[in-house]
Parts: structure tokens; C-alpha cells; sequence
């Protein structure tokens, strides 16, 4: 078996890339549709892989890996590798997982991620509203993330929360010192969310980034009585390129309250100092960012090694990614804790797959499939709808 393509469409603003072959097995793979301008990235990976056997997935990656790098360079690749083990898996007739070693467990724990509910202002009762909303959503999350600080528009809202001029525009863009009344109001936020949700459901906070490390060690201790699941990102991470071992490592050892970041990174290399220094508690790698599906696995198991947990970030908007997500993390060790479940971008993507049970989380899970390859695929008559004029001949 051959590659004879590489492209790449976009379905929404989701680029959905394509790996071709000349037995007449495509394989699939997704990329969040926060990056729609990763499309334009894709030629300067496909010339290096036409012609390859794409059931040798390793090999066909070390001819791109090092050609990738932070967003979104390294989405492609990662959409690429995707796109290879659903190949490999539909040419054996085995689901991915048993290529990557077989599942662990039957169903995989998500949390809701894309699954939201519209909060009416910044006030403590009204994230205990939001609670009481996310607490009864038919998925039955067992792990509720909610935004909050400098993740949440709340920064930018709120009289006095910080000592730094608000900014808006780009992505999470305040940062800088709290004051005293923001960083209260922000623990009162979270003691509110804990008394709705009791013992019943974990919540973790997705918080950055762009806190100071001193407010972000006031916090964490602040919060040790509510047994959060994690702090996440409070100093870099979401569309921050670089991450600070040192300065993780020091929030990290100055609080029992588990610290979690990892998100923007690719590839292993960029784990390992927050591993080895056990500069967080849980690294949370998108497996659409990181290099893939395998890369994924194998930084989850040098984790496990050194006693850190796995929680990966979602695919955005992808039922395709979603697929990926499932395959893998029903093979990880038993570090991992949940992934971020990704919702489509639009309602129509239900249309254009197969592969999906009517509901898809059931009591906070989502069941391992055994179909081959990434067990979900697009159809082509129904895809092929909502393909842009440039993008027309995708299936051809």
C-alpha cells in the first residue's frame, strides 16, 4: 500500500485532513477549528510522505516530525498520524487501540469540555447556578471544568480584580497581580461551584494563564479544603508557546491542590522537564497538537513512571478527533484521569459520520469501539455538502 495524497478541507473551520492511498483505504484526521489557517500548512508536509507504505506509521513520521512545531504546525502533523493509524487499523480490520497494544478499559471517563451552559454575570451564585446546570446535563459528567480568573471574561469584567490595565482581542489576553478583593471574590466563586457539586462531582478549574506565581501559590493554598481535581494553566498554557518547569515546580511543591498544564506543547521533548522535575501533577497533552495519537501514549506512560497524571485536552469541535481520543486513552495506564470531551462546531457533523451511538456520554463515559480504525468516518455524500467550492473535489 502506497500514499498517493495528502489534503485537507475545511468542514466548519475544522481543517479535516485526508491520507490517500492506492488500495482505496483513506484514513482520516482532525484538527480543532480554532486553527482554520492550519489548512494552508498542509502541502509543506504532504510531498514527504507520497509514496510511503502509510501502515508504517513511525517511519512515515520521522520524515515530518521534525519538520512540525507549536500551533499549527504541529497540528498537522498530529492530524496526519491520526489519519495513519486509521488506515493501519481499517487495513488489519482491528480498532486502533489493539494496534497501539489494546484497551485497558471498556469505557473512557470524559469531562465536559464542550458541553456548556450560558452563566447570567461574575458573582458567586451565579458559578453556583452554572453548577447546578452542569450537574444535570443527560452526559452525567462525573468531572466538571469550569474557566475561571484570568480563563474567564470575569478578569476582564470585574471592578479592581487585578492591578494591570484590561485588555481585550486575542485569547486569554490579561495577566499580572491580583488584587486583594479579586483574589477573594475568585475563592469565594470556587466555594460556591463546591457546595453545589459536594463529593458527588470533581470539579477542576481551568485558570489561565497569566497568573503571578505568588497569586497563583495564595490560591492553590487557599482552595486545599475544596479537593479540586486540578489548577490548570495558571502560568502559561492555552496559546502561551513556551511553558516554565522552574516556575511550575514551585507552585507545584507549595500546594497539596494537583497542578495541571500542557496542552500547547508538541512532542515529547517539550514534556520532559515538567516530567522529570515533577513540575505538575498532571500534564494534559492534545493529541491533535502534540504529535498525535502514539506520541500521546508514549509521554502518558513516561508520566505514570514518575507518579504524574494524565488528563489530555480535547480535539475541538471534531467528532473525528474524538474518535482518536477514545482510541488511545482506553489504552493508557491507570495515571490517566479524564479527557476534555470536544462537541462539533455545528450541529450537522452528527449527519456526516458514522460510527457514533445516538448518545454518545452515558454517566460520564464514553464506550471504547471496536469498529476499524479510529471506529468513526465521514460520509462522503452527506460531508460533501458542506464543502466549501475550493474544497469541492476533497472526496474525489
Amino acid at each position: 500500500m502506497k500514499i498517493t495524497a495528502v489534503t485537507c478541507a475545511l468542514l466548519g473551520n475544522s481543517p479535516v485532513i485526508r491520507v490517500v492511498t492506492d488500495e482505496g483505504i483513506d484514513g482520516f484526521g482532525q484538527i480543532e477549528s480554532y486553527k482554520p489557517y492550519a489548512k494552508a500548512c498542509v502541502p509543506h508536509f504532504a510531498e514527504f510522505v507520497v509514496g510511503m507504505d502509510p501502515t508504517n506509521v513511525e517511519s512515515v513520521l520521522l520524515r515530518i516530525r521534525r519538520r512540525g512545531g507549536n500551533k499549527p504546525w504541529g497540528s498537522v502533523v498530529s492530524a496526519i498520524e491520526m489519519a495513519l493509524w486509521d488506515i493501519a487499523g481499517k487495513a488489519a480490520g482491528l480498532p486502533v487501540h489493539k494496534l497501539l497494544g489494546g484497551k485497558v478499559r471498556d469505557r473512557v471517563r470524559v469531562y465536559n469540555g464542550g458541553v456548556r451552559v450560558p452563566r447570567e454575570g461574575n458573582e458567586p451564585e451565579d458559578f453556583a447556578e452554572l453548577m447546578r446546570r452542569l450537574k444535570n446535563v443527560p452526559e452525567g459528567f462525573t468531572l466538571i471544568k469550569q474557566a475561571i480568573g484570568y480563563h474567564d471574561p470575569m478578569a476582564g469584567e470585574l471592578d479592581d480584580y487585578s492591578y494591570s490595565q484590561v485588555r481585550t482581542g486575542a485569547p486569554h489576553p490579561n495577566r499580572g497581580l491580583l488584587t486583594e478583593r479579586g483574589l477573594e471574590h475568585t475563592v469565594e466563586c470556587v466555594a460556591a461551584m463546591k457546595e453545589v457539586l459536594g463529593d458527588e462531582v470533581g470539579l477542576a478549574l481551568d485558570c489561565g494563564p497569566g497568573w503571578t506565581r505568588s497569586d497563583a501559590i495564595r490560591f492553590a493554598r487557599r482552595v486545599e479544603p475544596y479537593h479540586l481535581v486540578w489548577l490548570e494553566d495558571l502560568l502559561t498554557g492555552d496559546y502561551v508557546p513556551w511553558t516554565d518547569a522552574g516556575a511550575y515546580r514551585d507552585l507545584t511543591t507549595a500546594t497539596a491542590t494537583p497542578i495541571h498544564t500542557g496542552e500547547q506543547l508538541y512532542l515529547r521533548h517539550n514534556f520532559r522537564d515538567l516530567i522529570e522535575q515533577r513540575a505538575v501533577d498532571v500534564i494534559g497533552p492534545d493529541p491533535a497538537d502534540v504529535g498525535g495519537i502514539a506520541e500521546l501514549k508514549w509521554i502518558a506512560e513516561y508520566a505514570d513512571l514518575h507518579g504524574i497524571s494524565m488528563a489530555p485536552h480535547g480535539v475541538y469541535d471534531g467528532l473525528i478527533g474524538l474518535g482518536a481520543l477514545v482510541q488511545v486513552c482506553a489504552t493508557l495506564p491507570d495515571n490517566f484521569i479524564a479527557f476534555e470531551y470536544p462537541v462539533p462546531e455545528h450541529p450537522w457533523w452528527y449527519d456526516i459520520v458514522e460510527g457514533w451511538p445516538e448518545q454518545i456520554v452515558v454517566d460520564g463515559h464514553v464506550q471504547v469501539s471496536e469498529r476499524p480504525g479510529l471506529g468513526v468516518t465521514l460520509i462522503p455524500e452527506e460531508a460533501g455538502r458542506y464543502l466549501s467550492e475550493e474544497d469541492r473535489h476533497f472526496f474525489e
